[in-house]
Parts: structure tokens; C-alpha cells; sequence
């Protein structure tokens, strides 16, 4: 199920989501080594992406656990206080890097998957915040998400990339502002309209399944935790007075299921 576009009208340019677009689109293209070359792409990955156990040790990795990582496909290869060998990247900042890692994509797909997500989605949920808030709120979500990710993970040397879980942020608070919104989506060959709490249900489930396909590689948990702070915070924001006025907006009847 691929959603398209939705029905669900703003009273303001989406700026901030379309900058966020334009710069994820630009690291990916403009700084990122390119996926063909794997070396780089690692090396690139491993100074600037958030690694569950660099960010629970406040260190970066030793030489010994990339190692072990690497070579021998020990993924968990943490090796606490007590590292073999000096770091490879003594200057990174692990913390930052949980920033940092958000604009980072792993491919193409990957990449496209996460922006389609933000434009459809993205530009009413800054409409409701204003641009400084939604912004702080989808740094937040990335946050939280990749330290749900850690927080199951704690020993993983492996590097934690993409914007999904910030994204996954903005659809859970998508869901409880706009549950009826009408979505265009793809759903097999098929171009139907349906109401967006199905399509965003159907891809929290969808999250589930991914603990029983070990070749996924997808950070489902980041995607969860993401989820679950964006539906928070949108009914904390919902309870508390609903953000900022706006003009009305369609109430979405019943054609739409």
C-alpha cells in the first residue's frame, strides 16, 4: 500500500518539510559516497551515523570491534570499558551523530520511500505547529526513535541510517489530527481512496512484521518509538488547545473508509 497524495488542504507553504526534502536529497547526492562503492560508503556511515554502542559507551568504536563487525560478522561486537585497540574515528561526536545520522540513506529506495512519506504527510503537520515547532518536533521524533532503537539494542555495532523514524514521528501525530483525511494510494494495481488511520494502521502493522525477516536490516523498533512519541505528542498538543488557529478545514465524510 503506497500512498500517493492526500486530500487535506494547508494555509501555509510547507517550507521547513520541503527544506528538509531538499536537504536529505542533498547529503544523499552532494556528500555521500556513492552505492557502488561500498568501502567509502562504510567508512562514510561508521564516522557520521549513530552506533548503538558508541552512544551507550560515549566513545566511538575501536579498530578490535569493527573488526569483529566487519570481518567476522559479529554485529553486537561491543566490547564495553575495555576496547581492543584504538578508535578508527577518535574525533567523532557519537552524541551529534544521532542527529546527524537522520540525513543519511542507505539507497535510492530508501531515500524516495522516506520523502514521498514526508511530503504527503509532513506539510499538515507543520501547517498545524508553524515551521519552528514542527521542526524541533521532527528532530525530536528522529531522537526518540533512534534511542528506542538502543534502548533493544544496546550492543549493536552497527550503523543506525535515515530519516525514518522522524518521519514515522510525523504520521503518528498525522493520525490523530487528520484520521479521515482522504489518501490516494496504490494499494496492489489499484489507485484507491481511503481514510489515512487505515493506511497509517496498516503501516504501524506492517512494522511487526519485521522481527520475523532477520534479512530486513530495517530498524522497526526506531520506526515504532517514533510512531508511538508522534501520536503523544499530538494528543498532548490536541488536549492542550489543538496549535495554532487556522482556517477550517474539510470535515471528510463518509465516502471515504
Amino acid at each position: 500500500m503506497l500512498p500517493l497524495r492526500d486530500e487535506n488542504p494547508t494555509r501555509r507553504a510547507p517550507v521547513v518539510t520541503v527544506l528538509l526534502i531538499l536537504a536529505n536529497v542533498a547529503v544523499y547526492f552532494l556528500v555521500q559516497p556513492g552505492a557502488e562503492d561500498i568501502g567509502a560508503s562504510t567508512r562514510f556511515s561508521l564516522e557520521r551515523a549513530a552506533i548503538p554502542c558508541e552512544v551507550v559507551e560515549n566513545r566511538p568504536l575501536s579498530i578490535g570491534e569493527l573488526q569483529e563487525t566487519f570481518e567476522l560478522g559479529d554485529d553486537t561486537a561491543c566490547q564495553g570499558d575495555d576496547p581492543v585497540g584504538p578508535p578508527l574515528f577518535p574525533g567523532k561526536q557519537v552524541l551529534l551523530a544521532v542527529v546527524t545520522s537522520m540525513f543519511l540513506h542507505g539507497s535510492l529506495l530508501h531515500l524516495g520511500g522516506n520523502m514521498l512519506f514526508l511530503w504527503i504527510f509532513g506539510n499538515n503537520v507543520e501547517d498545524r505547529l508553524g515551521p519552528v515547532p514542527y521542526l524541533l518536533f521532527y528532530l525530536g521524533a528522529g531522537v526518540v526513535a533512534t534511542v528506542a532503537h538502543i534502548a533493544v539494542q544496546p550492543d549493536s555495532t552497527v550503523p543506525v541510517v535515515g530519516a525514518s523514524g522522524a518521519v514515522a514521528g510525523v504520521m503518528g501525530a498525522y493520525l490523530v489530527w487528520y484520521p479521515n483525511a482522504p489518501i490516494l494510494a496504490l494499494i496492489f494495481i489499484l489507485f484507491r481512496e481511503i481514510r489515512a488511520k487505515w493506511l497509517l494502521l496498516f503501516w504501524l502493522a506492517l512494522q511487526f512484521v519485521e522481527p520475523f525477516n532477520p534479512n530486513s536490516g530495517v530498524a522497526w523498533v526506531a520506526h515504532v518509538g517514533g510512531f508511538v512519541f508522534g501520536v503523544v505528542f499530538g494528543l498532548v498538543v490536541r488536549a492542550a488547545g489543538g496549535g495554532p488557529a487556522r482556517a477550517p478545514l474539510p470535515s471528510y465524510g463518509s465516502p471515504y473508509r
